[in-house]
């Protein structure tokens, strides 16, 4: 019990937090355009059922992986053999480098055709068709951050309680943190390349037994917060008249068609 309460716990619950942020605005912003289709009155109930259902799905997602990577069932490759956990950590680990890398690629170089296609969101006109889009962008949205929480923390109890602060934070100051981040990019791809880091890590532990050899998690924090206060003194020192990149953003199909017509 005492461990939950040390650095390294500390350490992680903050990173943990910042990440899910961070990482949490595009479902924000799907989130958001969902609700936008709803009438006035309903809207506040909509945003209720996205902070209980995202909250709930990522813990229960927390708790299955935490339970596989830590199952000792051992499955024998070639004539190695691996534990239940090495596999998921495995490909846990390969779906996030590659669904990071896509991202990137979006994010920099993302063409109008794919805009559209990922942007592209239908017509929800009831409570109950907006409730169920909210709870399919949270599966689709949190199952990478649970990978990430698995790779960083130790501890399920530390990831349940980063996940549920990262999640209140994100509810009550969505529009101010989508704001910050979209004035400040290189956060963004500062936590996809966190990300990219945190892939290998994984898929590297989960060949432990074959090179039987682990990645100590301090220099992945280390790694992290000297980036981050790098871009801190960047942030400080830029000057505001300076031009910035504009990341690729998701966004609605009727808004693009707007955006079309006005040009």
């Amino acid at each position: 019990m005492t461990e939950l309460f040390s650095i390294d716990a500390l350490i992680s619950l903050v990173t943990l937090t910042l990440l899910e942020i961070v990482l949490g605005i595009d479902n924000v912003i799907f989130v958001s355009i969902v609700m936008g289709r709803l009438s006035a009155d309903k809207q506040p109930v909509a945003r209720r059922v996205w902070m209980v259902t995202g909250i709930a799905v990522r813990v229960l997602l927390l708790l299955c992986l935490g339970w596989l990577v830590h199952n000792p069932l051992e499955i024998k490759i070639w004539r190695y053999t691996f534990e239940l956990g090495n596999l998921i950590m495995l490909a846990g680990g390969l779906f996030l480098i590659i669904k990071t890398v896509s991202e990137i690629h979006h994010k920099l170089e993302g063409d109008e055709q794919e805009r559209e296609e990922t942007g592209k969101e239908k017509v929800g006109t009831t409570l109950g068709n907006a409730i169920v889009q909210i709870i399919l962008i949270d599966l689709v949205f949190s199952f990478d951050s649970m990978i990430t929480a698995v790779g960083l923390a130790k501890h399920v109890q530390v990831m349940i309680v980063a996940v549920v602060i990262a999640m209140f934070i994100m509810f009550v100051f969505s529009g101010r943190i989508s704001a910050f981040i979209h004035k400040h990019p290189t956060l963004k791809m500062l936590a996809l390349s966190f990300l990219v880091m945190v892939g290998f890590a994984l898929f590297f532990e989960g060949l432990k037994p074959v090179h039987h050899q682990e990645i100590p998690k301090g220099y992945i924090y280390f790694a992290m917060a000297f980036s981050f206060g790098v871009e801190l003194l960047n942030m400080r020192l830029r000057k505001p008249s300076a031009k910035k990149v504009k990341l690729q953003e998701p966004v609605a199909q009727d808004e693009t068609k707007a955006a079309q017509k006005e040009v």
